[in-house]
Formats: structure tokens, sequence, C-alpha cells
């Protein structure tokens, strides 16, 4: 009787064992072959240029204060660190995919330091705020640095660093991950509130050192 309930319960672990070895086999080779997983390697518009990718809630506000950068050569907004190959922004809306709306800065290292990207992200949401800011709540709207070089990613690192001394015991849940396959946003959010979106249908300047308010949503 012992003898038989010794071999039932190591046939059920062995079967368990062998179920979640399957699970984890499958969850990698999935992970292999899921395009939305590669790094970007899409090349910047001009050689010379560098790449760098910010999350820092809705992309609109994000990008125009980019835009404005000195060196600064183009912009784009899109999802990134998702699982879902081409996504569209209303799939990217039901939290399901795990993208973030993200900018994808081309700059010139000569006229603009990585760091300066890094200090106008730090200047345009509130990185103590998990997955939300303001009313904007959502995997989407997370906080996160996505690097092109392992140089991005210590200035990154330090950058988060120095934040978290700055605001003391608020903690700052900024991710720093390696720059995953971009996924350019539909044609209306490129370049959204230069173009005059929001409400009222104002164009606000992109324009190199301009310093108005920016208005995300009216």
């Amino acid at each position: 009787m012992e003898a038989r309930l010794f071999l039932s319960l190591a046939l059920f672990f062995l079967f368990v064992s062998s179920f979640w070895s399957s699970r984890r086999a499958a969850s990698m080779s999935e992970e292999k072959s899921n395009p939305a997983l590669d790094p970007d390697l899409d090349q910047p518009e001009n050689p010379g240029l560098e790449l760098a990718q910010f999350a820092a809630g809705c992309f609109w506000g994000v990008e125009l204060a980019f835009q404005r950068v000195e060196g600064v050569v183009k912009t784009e907004v899109g999802y990134s660190q998702g699982h879902a190959p081409d996504p569209d922004y209303r799939l990217v809306c039901t939290g399901s995919t795990n993208h973030a709306e993200v900018v994808r800065v081309h700059f010139d290292p000569a006229l603009c330091h990585y760091s300066n990207l890094l200090s106008v992200f730090w200047s345009r949401h509130d990185p103590t705020t998990l997955n939300r800011q303001g009313g904007d709540i959502g995997t989407q709207y997370r906080s996160g640095i996505y690097y092109y070089s392992e140089e991005q990613a210590g200035l990154a690192r330090e950058s988060k660093e120095a934040k978290q001394q700055e605001l003391k015991d608020r903690l700052v849940v900024t991710e720093i991950l390696p720059a995953k396959r971009f996924y350019r946003a539909e044609e209306y959010h490129q370049q959204y509130l230069e173009k005059g979106g929001g409400r009222g249908g104002l164009k606000q300047s992109a324009a190199k050192g301009c310093n108005d308010p920016i208005r995300c949503y009216g």
C-alpha cells in the first residue's frame, strides 16, 4: 500500500515537473520567435546620428518637448516593450500587450549630449507614479528609458540614481531596459501637438529653444 502511494506521488511530481518544463520551453521558444521582443535594429535618419527611446506618459507632450531640443533632428512616437507584433493604438489601450507609449529621438551627439535628453525626460513627468501620469492610467503610460548602447545604459542609471536622491523617500519606478522593436504609431499621432491636436486645435511651437508651456490636452 505504502509502495503504491509512494509510486503515485512520484509519478505525480514527475508529471508536474514535466508540465512546467514544457511550459518554460514553449515560453522560451515563443520569445525567440516573437519579433516584438527583438532589439530595435532600425538606423538613425542620417549617418552620425544616434537613437534614444523614452516613455513618460502620453507621448504627445513628450514628443513636443524633445522636438524643441537643439541637436534633435527627428522624433517619432510609437509603441515598444510589448509582446504583440504590429500593435495599433486601440489594442495598446486595452493594456493586454504590455506596450509603452514611447518617443524615439534621432539626435546629433555633437550638438546634443545624451544627458541633455535625460534631463528633458525627467522634467516631463512624475517618475514615482507606477503605470500612471495624472489622469492617464495603464501600463502604456509607464516611465521608461530604453537604451541603444551600454554608454546610454550607464548614463541612464546614473541619472536615475540622481533623481532618486533628489526625491528622497519617493520611490522612482522608472524602468531602464534595452530598446526593443519600435512600432511607429498611426500618422495622426505624429507631431500631434505641433499640428494642432488637442482641444481647441491650436498649433504649438516646435521651434528649437521654445519655452512655451506644453498643453497636452487643451
